[in-house]
């Protein structure tokens, strides 16, 4: 298996990659041996993945620091790197390598603090690999400092450095950082493609895979989470149920209540699982008495994790309702395919019924007001409103049309 081959929908993008990785290892091929380097090179030091939700952006960009990393034998051989099997492709596929260094926010914003290590690390010779690379999940959340300290280290990049940036689009990125970076635009994969995906790869069955593939549009990770998990599969179809339930204002209010408060059992619950395994490894990285006593002067670290998690609750949270937020846009956009008469294939055949009956009880001009109900409860979220109090304008909007 090739490093590739969970990429669905992305030929043009692998095409790229792959020229560029072949490119990557003759420059270090050449370097180790002595030799000069090649006249061209399809291999650039800064990347930027950009894409819509579910597109892969950082598959894509995980999967090419998998080739850059590769050691298989057979590329001496002309075979091309990403073999998907070598320690170097394992290791740095499943986010172990020594020599791949990955920041993902844990709050709403990349902290500089958070970057300041991995900046450090970025102009360091690779420690047993061949590239030292690093992998930013979550650039749009870079704040001012944080995406300075970047910019800096961007703009002179150590000899065998890599930066893999990712975002929605380019526009979610400062302009001197992506001025400097090589742009990969990701696609929205086939539904199909996904199916596909999740039959071979996950071995689900295959009415259960396109159910799932067609729901989420295309979004590989959550067509993959609602085919495995009973628990998605009840909160999507709660969110489907919402718009039924706002026909007056205490169901309104009583819907926005119930899906904050799903959201918050969702980060409730990954840090239950999470935190204690963290804080259990820390204190003994620290130390810690048999008791759990801290050696003095440690105190902070522990006051430092303890701030990242909390963050981190924030952020999952969040991502909840984003999650939340785009089932209640696929709805309403199934809702105005029905009243336009289009062809457009239905996301949500299990809630035909609800869709009919909304589809009939309004207009194309309100099922709109409805979509841009949910974009502006997404953008108050973006502002740091409390949840509660965006989900409940948001929730009233949908009653009102």
């Amino acid at each position: 298996m090739a490093v590739w081959d969970d990429l669905v929908g992305q030929e043009r993008v692998i095409a790229e990659l792959d020229a560029a990785a072949r490119d990557a290892d003759a420059l270090v091929t050449a370097a180790d041996e002595g030799a000069p380097s090649p006249a061209a090179s399809r291999m650039t030091h800064a990347w930027l993945f950009t894409g819509p939700p579910g597109a892969g952006r950082e598959a894509a960009a995980r999967a090419f620091a998998a080739a850059l990393q590769c050691v298989s034998p057979d590329r001496a051989l002309g075979g091309a790197p990403g073999c998907g099997f070598c320690d170097g492709c394992h290791t740095a596929l499943i986010g172990t390598h020594a020599d791949v260094s990955t920041v993902a926010a844990t709050g709403s914003q990349i902290l500089v603090e958070d970057m300041r290590d991995t900046v450090r690390k970025s102009y360091t010779a690779p420690a047993g690999g061949r590239w030292q690379i690093i992998l930013v999940e979550d650039a749009e959340r870079l704040n001012e400092k944080s995406a300075n300290a970047v910019l800096k280290a961007v703009e002179e990049p150590a000899t065998r450095t890599v930066w893999l940036l990712c975002a929605p689009s380019v526009d979610d990125v400062l302009p001197t950082i992506r001025s400097r970076c090589r742009l990969l635009t990701l696609r929205t994969p086939p539904v199909e493609a996904v199916a596909d995906l999740l039959i071979r790869r996950d071995g689900i069955e295959p009415e259960a895979a396109h159910a799932v593939a067609r729901a989420t549009q295309g979004h590989v990770d959550r067509a993959r989470r609602l085919a495995v998990d009973p628990a998605a599969r009840e909160r999507r179809a709660a969110v489907l149920r919402l718009p039924t339930r706002v026909g007056d204002v205490g169901g309104a209010l009583r819907a926005a209540q119930e899906l904050v408060d799903a959201a918050a059992a969702d980060a409730k619950a990954l840090a239950e699982e999470l935190d204690v395994r963290e804080s259990e490894e820390l204190k003994a990285a620290l130390g810690a008495s048999q008791g759990g006593r801290l050696p003095r002067g440690t105190a902070g670290v522990m006051k430092d994790l303890e701030d990242k998690q909390k963050r981190r609750r924030s952020r999952t949270q969040r991502d909840s309702l984003d999650l939340a937020l785009t089932d209640l846009t696929n709805f309403y956009r199934d809702v105005l395919a029905l009243q336009l008469g289009t062809r457009v294939a239905l996301a949500n055949v299990d809630a035909e019924d609800a869709l009919q009956r909304l589809a009939r009880s309004g207009t194309p001009e309100s099922t709109l007001r409805r979509i841009e109900a949910i974009a502006a409860c997404g953008k108050a979220l973006d502002r740091n409103v409390p949840p509660l109090l965006a989900v409940e304008a948001m929730t009233m909007a949908l009653r009102d049309g």
